[in-house]
């Protein structure tokens, strides 16, 4: 399916919780496609892949499709995922560059979100790349956050614009007393650091 391009982008709208109906951003979410055209939900591969090239080449379609809806929909703002591991990944970066030629204004209106986890595998990778693109208008969301062992040194060096609160926490918030606690201390962190928060 990778080989032959057979993937495309599904967009899930984050909402505003202080303006209910009122839009954020989208999150463009790599979907491949089976032989028959049906949907493989990523929980069936991502874990496989995220340590292999087919991890890389994942996210090198999953940009290539952002700019391509940012192209398309010239006020459209789009969030897509990529592994820390893509950083200094040549084609990743050969349809990066090509994309903010095509299209200038995706400046300030892609976000790259970044897991915890792939973070936290290479942390000073990490900082130099967000540090150059964030030169170049692209904003960058700590995804997953809370799942995996985020140290809060690097969060102090880290320039994240949006934190996502990992959905374990954001489930049942309702009458789930120890994750209320849990994303009211999370929420204070990313207020502290000038980030937006995202719950999952």
């Amino acid at each position: 399916a990778v080989r032959k391009g057979q993937v495309r982008l599904a967009f899930q709208p984050v909402m505003l919780a202080r303006a209910p109906g009122q839009l954020a951003f989208f999150e463009g979410l790599i979907r491949v496609l089976d032989h028959t055209g049906r949907t493989i939900p990523a929980r069936d591969f991502i874990d496989a892949v995220e340590t292999h090239e087919i991890g890389r080449q994942l996210d090198c379609l999953a940009l290539q499709k952002g700019f391509d809806a940012l192209a398309e929909q010239p006020v459209l703002r789009l969030s897509v995922n990529m592994s820390a591991r893509s950083i200094g990944y040549r084609p990743w970066r050969q349809i990066f560059d090509q994309g903010m030629s095509r299209v200038p204004s995706a400046a300030g209106r892609l976000i790259l979100e970044i897991t915890e986890a792939s973070a936290m595998v290479v942390p000073d990778l990490v900082q130099v790349f967000m540090v150059e693109l964030a030169a170049k208008g692209i904003s960058f969301a700590l995804d997953d956050f809370g799942a995996g062992v985020t140290s809060f040194r690097y969060l102090k060096t880290f320039e994240f614009d949006i934190l996502k609160i990992d959905g374990q926490f954001t489930r049942e918030i309702h009458s789930d007393p120890d994750n209320q606690v849990l994303v009211q201390a999370l929420v204070a962190i990313a207020d502290h650091f000038d980030m937006d928060t995202v719950a999952e």
